[in-house]
């Protein structure tokens, strides 16, 4: 039985590659006797096989993936991950995470003395799934893409630096295994479906209770952020044969380097790094943020994400009234929001595009174009 066990198992990581591959293609797959077969031919032969082999397999179709779970005597070898999820892992170039995925989650559920169950399909990071405490406390088990530098230990640090103030709780973790032990909160903010305005007044109130002096905890600075930022900018913009114009290229790389040479210590707080709608949770009394970058940055950095999300809304108007009523709801400064804005709107854009998170790509990547065209040669 563990030899067909594993045979089975290793035919499914297989069949898992060849899927991905024939859907880039739009391709059917040459199984084994040379017949031509969809991807949904082949999933269910080797499942029937599974079966036939008195394996036990659950499997339930959840967009965008499919959770499957092959296993032997109670010990599961397969966990859903979303596709989002996957596409990253594969552009980091951490396929084998997703092979080891099962094993890892098995350990922690030893290690740490709890029961994981469904996946939340719309993680874009990370494995996110719910967990149970032995005495039946409720959490998330987070496990984090490997590939992202020390993204594991800045988002462990800034958790114990708020302490449950303004980020989720910290209950268990280890930075070497890229996990995160959290306590269970409620609906994403985007679930309520509030007028932006009101969105942006949760947002606003609830990333400044992160913002508190943290000099000398080794998280990263604005400034190298704005470096990276630079970095992968150039880079991606090239490597998806430059999928906006030339000139919202240079309008971001203009704005990222100001905001380099405006980093300040003396000034600079921690800050959450990624505030929007889907990362704001129900918490017991009002929100709380989940998925904190960690950065040591000027408070304008948390408020540039807001004007990065939302991007077709930027498309009427004069997309500039936002960095200035922000400026003025937090007691930051208008320039430094809209320049961070339009760096991460570019960076964000990209790497949606090359993750396939879509239409928030394109989006994106339409708003980084109009404000080029607008607002290049002024300043907010």
């Amino acid at each position: 039985m563990r030899n067909r066990a594993t045979a089975i198992s290793y035919t499914w990581k297989l069949l898992r590659r060849e899927r991905e591959a024939a859907e880039r293609l739009g391709a059917p797959i040459r199984s084994r006797d040379g017949a031509m077969e969809s991807a949904d031919q082949l999933e269910a032969r080797v499942l029937a096989s599974a079966v036939g082999s008195g394996l036990r397999i659950e499997t339930e179709r959840l967009p965008p993936y499919t959770v499957v779970a092959v296993a032997t005597n109670d010990s599961r070898q397969w966990v859903g991950v979303p596709a989002v999820v996957r596409n990253r892992a594969l552009a980091a170039g951490a396929a084998h995470w997703l092979d080891e995925l099962p094993a890892l989650v098995a350990s922690l559920e030893r290690d740490w003395s709890i029961t994981v169950g469904r996946p939340f399909s719309d993680a874009t990071e990370a494995f996110v799934a719910e967990a149970t405490l032995d005495d039946g406390t409720q959490a998330v088990l987070k496990l984090l893409v490997p590939g992202a530098g020390d993204a594991a230990r800045n988002e462990i640090m800034a958790l114990r630096l708020t302490n449950g103030d303004g980020c989720v709780r910290l209950l268990r973790d280890d930075v070497a295994l890229s996990a995160m032990l959290l306590e269970r909160l409620g609906r994403p903010l985007r679930e309520l479906a509030l007028p932006i305005r009101q969105r942006h007044e949760i947002l606003c109130s609830t990333a400044a209770r992160v913002w508190r002096p943290a000099r000398g905890c080794g998280l990263p600075t604005g400034a190298e952020k704005g470096r990276c930022l630079v970095d992968f900018i150039t880079l991606t913009w090239e490597e998806l044969r430059r999928p906006c114009t030339e000139r919202a290229v240079d309008y971001a790389l203009e704005c990222a380097r100001r905001r380099i040479a405006a980093h300040d210590d003396e000034r600079a707080v921690l800050v959450h790094g990624d505030v929007h709608q889907w990362n704001a949770l129900e918490a017991e009394h009002g929100f709380k943020l989940v998925d904190p970058d960690g950065l040591l940055a000027e408070a304008e950095y948390d408020m540039g994400v807001l004007m990065r999300e939302d991007a077709t809304e930027l498309l009427d108007g004069d997309p500039s009234e936002r960095a200035r009523w922000l400026a003025a709801r937090c007691g930051l400064n208008a320039t430094a929001i809209w320049e961070w804005g339009v760096v991460e709107r570019l960076s964000t854009g990209l790497l949606c595009t090359k993750i396939e998170l879509q239409p928030v790509g394109r989006e994106m990547l339409a708003a980084v174009d109009h404000v080029a065209d607008r607002f290049r040669h002024e300043r907010i």
